[in-house]
């Protein structure tokens, strides 16, 4: 059976990527609860403005997290329904891909 998913493989490529790094991953876990300004997240990660800019970059172009800007403050919340996605896409490996047991590999000599 063929999974499908409503989310483009660009996405999923975007989402797996983003999710990959371990301060993307400390990122998510503080925004788990709450919406937080930069200026939070970077005191909470003690890492370079620079660096957590990037990091924050890459999981907005992956659609995990939306922004809000209020003045000069930016504000970060994880973007719910793309986890909702993604969560569906990677149920259906459960739901509809057979436990197989291991094939053993023919000898060609």
């Amino acid at each position: 059976m063929k999974l499908t998913s409503p989310i483009t493989s660009i996405n999923l490529d975007s989402n797996f990527h983003a999710l990959s790094d371990p301060i993307r991953l400390e990122i998510l876990d503080l925004l788990r609860n709450r919406e937080l300004c930069v200026c939070d997240l970077n005191e909470a990660l003690k890492i370079s403005q620079s660096k957590l800019s990037f990091h924050l970059k890459v999981l907005k172009e992956a659609q995990l997290v939306q922004s809000t800007q209020e003045g000069r403050w930016a504000y970060y919340r994880i973007n719910l329904a793309q986890f909702i996605v993604l969560e569906e896409y990677l149920a259906q490996f459960r739901r509809f891909s057979p436990i197989l047991p291991p094939r053993a590999c023919e000898d060609k000599t």
